[in-house]
């Protein structure tokens, strides 16, 4: 093996990175880069299993990571 570690059966293969983005979320992320609005970077640790967790959940929804967290701060937030 190249480093990888084995899945086993029935397991979710789950790696970091951006999954591939749909025709949708291009466009989404076109539109964010040309708006006028200011972008800032956040940064924080969370538990493992919580972000397996969050992993599990964007996926299922065909949503990156980023996408679920904006939603939900946006709801508290707002």
């Amino acid at each position: 093996m190249s480093g990888e570690a084995s899945v086993k059966k029935g397991s979710l293969n789950l790696r970091p990175g951006r999954p591939s983005a749909s025709g949708s979320d291009k466009a989404e992320a076109l539109k964010a880069v040309l708006s006028d609005v200011k972008k800032v970077r956040v940064n924080f640790d969370i538990d493992e299993s919580l972000h397996t967790q969050l992993k599990i959940l964007a996926a299922k929804e065909r949503r990156t990571i980023a996408e679920v967290l904006r939603e939900l701060i946006e709801k508290r937030v707002a």
